[in-house]
């Protein structure tokens, strides 16, 4: 680890619950070595311990003391173990990278040597945990509003920052703020981003399902369409293997999955946060101040693309209404020739669906989603074309 003198003033800070400890500092050296041990009590097995390492700046270290600033402790990096990813009765030993986000992107300061080692008593009692809420019951019965939490969040910081400036050695404030992420709800384009893309890496798994089953739509495996065919006549058939199936699969994926389990816990992720590609005004307005210390120029050019991107976000938030009015419209006579012939629409499927056994209909209709692209057509479906025209509320728009 190094400051910009070449060495520093290190000492680590780590938290769990309400127990803070900090090390002793090792002055004036590249690869301090710390060398103790401490324990803690763990309440849940699905919490977060943080570890925080940082330059002191009394001891010629940090950031030192201007005209304007005090001197203030440098950040060297942050790590955060979720406990729930350790196995219990193991140690683990493993070098963490020590990242930080500056106005010019994202430094490696160095790495953190780390052995962890969680235990249990009760597996039993550690599985019940897993069922029970995550907060008091007064917190069900009657929940905070989130100015509320947000208010509360910043008390809290207060006073335990206050509390830990009272210690022996003391922790400065830009520590504990630090340490518990103050600035997490302050808005950032980067974090917008990162937070975009895993939007849609969780929705990747329905992306893929959906690109799976248009293949055996399509029957670009051939094989491949007439076993999915096969197996989904077995389950009209027999519809009481359908939960059994679908469980026996998940199963069957998670026991797959094992052999990729991480061996380590995670560390932090530049490219999950999105800090290797920010552009650098990205950057300096994210460290900006609350209110603002940029020029009037600066701050205008933020706001004119903020505009264009809360647009974007805004054409898309739109059109979700949208698709609701027009759902909304089947019924409301809105449109009376449409309504009319959705109503004509629902009293024949009703009379055919009444007379029909279920498993025929699902039959039908999953042999007509899956048939061979001969008796398909590339324009878009009838019911697509029915429910496009629909009105909405938009034409009542200003």
């Amino acid at each position: 680890m190094r400051d910009g003198h070449g060495s520093t003033d290190a000492y680590c800070v780590a938290k769990y619950g309400q127990k803070w400890v900090r090390t002793r500092t090792i002055v004036d050296t590249h690869s301090p070595k710390l060398n103790e041990q401490y324990t803690w009590e763990v309440y849940d097995p699905c919490s977060v311990i943080t570890l925080g390492v940082f330059d002191n700046c009394h001891l010629g270290g940090g950031k030192k003391a201007t005209a304007g600033t005090a001197a203030r402790d440098s950040r060297i990096g942050k790590v955060r173990i979720r406990l729930s990813t350790l196995e219990a009765q193991r140690i683990y030993t493993h070098s963490y990278p020590l990242l930080v986000l500056h106005t010019h992107g994202v430094n490696k300061m160095g790495e953190l040597q780390l052995a962890v080692r969680f235990t249990s008593l009760s597996l039993a009692n550690m599985i019940y945990i897993y069922g029970k809420p995550l907060l008091p019951k007064m917190h069900y019965l009657r929940p905070f509003t989130v100015n509320q939490i947000e208010s509360l969040r910043y008390q809290a910081m207060n006073i335990v920052a206050g509390r830990l400036g009272r210690a022996e050695p003391p922790l400065r404030k830009e520590v504990v703020e630090y340490m518990l992420d103050v600035d997490s709800n302050m808005w950032s384009m980067r974090r917008s981003k990162a937070n975009f893309f895993r939007i849609m890496s969780l929705f990747s798994g329905i992306i893929t399902i959906g690109q799976w089953f248009s293949q055996f739509c399509n029957w670009k495996s051939p094989i491949t369409s007439v076993l999915v065919h096969i197996l989904f006549l077995i389950l009209i058939c027999y519809p009481e293997l359908i939960l059994p199936t679908l469980f026996l699969y998940m199963f069957l994926i998670g026991v797959w999955n094992y052999r990729f389990r991480t061996r380590n816990p995670p560390h932090m992720d530049t490219k999950l946060s999105w800090a290797e590609a920010v552009h650098p005004d990205e950057l300096d307005e994210e460290f900006d101040t609350f209110p603002t210390s940029t020029p009037q120029d600066v701050v205008r050019m933020r706001y004119d693309k903020l505009r264009s991107v809360a647009g974007r976000i805004q054409t898309v938030v739109a059109d979700i209404p949208t698709q609701g009015e027009r759902f909304h419209s089947l019924l409301s006579w809105r449109d009376t020739r449409a309504t009319s012939l959705f109503v004509v629409f629902s009293l024949c499927s009703a009379v055919v669906l009444y007379a029909t056994p279920p498993k025929v209909v699902a039959m039908v209709t999953g042999v007509y989603y899956l048939r061979h692209p001969k008796f398909r057509s590339k324009l878009p479906s009838v019911l697509i074309n029915f429910f496009k025209r629909l009105p909405a509320r938009t034409d009542s728009m200003l």
